[in-house]
């Protein structure tokens, strides 16, 4: 009975049935994947990050405007003197601790306002800062107190004071 053997090894330059797997540049491309797969998460989260500072900056910015021009109306109406428009122009619960007529009565005895200059709104404390100037000179930081209509969801002026 004879064995049957395994052919002889092939000789040099004999090539194999399959390519070989390339060697040469591999960490490099892998190297440039990580490289190219950071970049897109870093624009990504760079652009969400933007997104909301922006709107955040676009929400800041549309509150000021607001109570600027709530705050503005109802000092013109001080200083214009028309204490009925300035009493229509403050929230329900200042309304309902006073009435029309004492509220003109009580702003009648306080001094002339000359000018004025209304600040960014405190969102801590709901207030804005209003630089008052009277007719005889004399100056104040006074603070608007600010409430949201609750039908409405706008400013409305609670009071001034120190």
């Amino acid at each position: 009975m004879s064995v049957l053997a395994s052919p002889p090894p092939a000789g040099p330059g004999v090539h194999p049935p399959f390519p070989a797997p390339p060697v040469e540049g591999r960490g490099k491309r892998i190297g440039l994947g990580f490289g190219i797969a950071g970049g897109i998460a870093l624009l990504v989260c760079g652009g969400g990050v933007a997104a909301l500072f922006g709107l955040a900056t676009a929400m800041d910015n549309a509150i000021n405007e607001q109570a600027d021009v709530v705050v503005t109306r109802y000092m013109d109406a001080v200083q214009d003197r028309d204490f009925a428009k300035a009493y229509d122009l403050l929230c329900e619960d200042s309304q309902a601790e006073e009435g029309r007529v004492e509220y003109s009565a009580r702003m009648s005895s306080t001094e002339t306002v000359r000018d004025f200059a209304v600040g960014d709104v405190d969102l801590t404390y709901g207030t804005v800062p209003v630089n008052v100037t009277y007719a005889d000179g004399d100056t104040a930081v006074l603070k608007a107190e600010l409430a949201q209509n609750t039908s409405t969801g706008a400013f409305e002026v609670c009071g001034v004071g120190e």
